[in-house]
């Protein structure tokens, strides 16, 4: 059990001469050149049913000459993409018995509306922890240490898809958890957590405590 691979950790690391030549102006933008990077193993029915894509990443930034993008996947990408550089580990499955992380996650906060069934976006620093709080357990399979949760970064990301403008709600959040589910918490680190995840949001970055 111990030696079985779960997933690929990956980063992408670009250049400035990377980022312009791909023209990475948007988030959507990004999408297209972290999946590019994978074959392409959902059939046109399954894209149309969100059939999951088996990979979720996080635009760690960087600085003025680099950018790098953290993804997990449950196959490996190209590993001489013609632009960029891509460097991959496996994660074995002992990596997830601990019982307590340190987590890095940048979500997209929504919940939906019991009266019109729509999705609206979380706002608020105490109104996203509250959410993110209770929904871990229910949803997750961990707890988070309410003392040491801090919401940090929070924006709005918009772009433009297929002629429609697409807007995300952004929150970077940080803390540590506990395990209370084994098998729900594999779950939520192998196929991520939340909603926009083809968008760059709900890689749950974990380090064992």
């Amino acid at each position: 059990m111990s030696n079985e691979i779960v997933a690929y950790a990956s980063v992408l690391k670009l250049s400035r001469a990377d980022i312009k030549t791909l023209n990475i102006k948007d988030a959507y933008a990004l999408h297209k050149v972290v999946y590019g990077l994978f074959e392409d193993v959902r059939t046109d029915a399954e894209k149309q049913a969100s059939a999951a894509s088996g990979i979720v990443y996080a635009d760690k930034g960087g600085d003025f000459n680099t950018r790098q993008i953290l993804m997990l996947s449950n196959r490996k990408p190209h590993q001489t993409p013609q632009f960029g550089a891509v460097q991959t580990k496996s994660i074995h499955a002992n990596f997830l018995t601990h019982e307590r992380y340190t987590f890095d996650i940048t979500l997209n906060p929504t919940k939906r509306d019991k009266q019109t069934g729509k999705v609206v976006a979380i706002r608020g620093r105490e109104e996203i922890a509250a959410w993110f709080t209770a929904r871990a357990p229910q949803s997750w399979g961990f707890a988070v240490i309410a003392e040491h949760l801090q919401v940090g970064q929070m924006s709005v990301q918009v772009f433009e898809k297929a002629g429609r403008t697409i807007t995300h709600g952004s929150a970077t959040l940080t803390g540590e958890l506990v395990v209370t589910d084994r098998d729900r918490f594999i779950q939520s680190f192998i196929h991520g957590i939340g909603r926009g995840r083809a968008f760059g949001f709900g890689l749950l970055q974990i380090v064992p405590l």
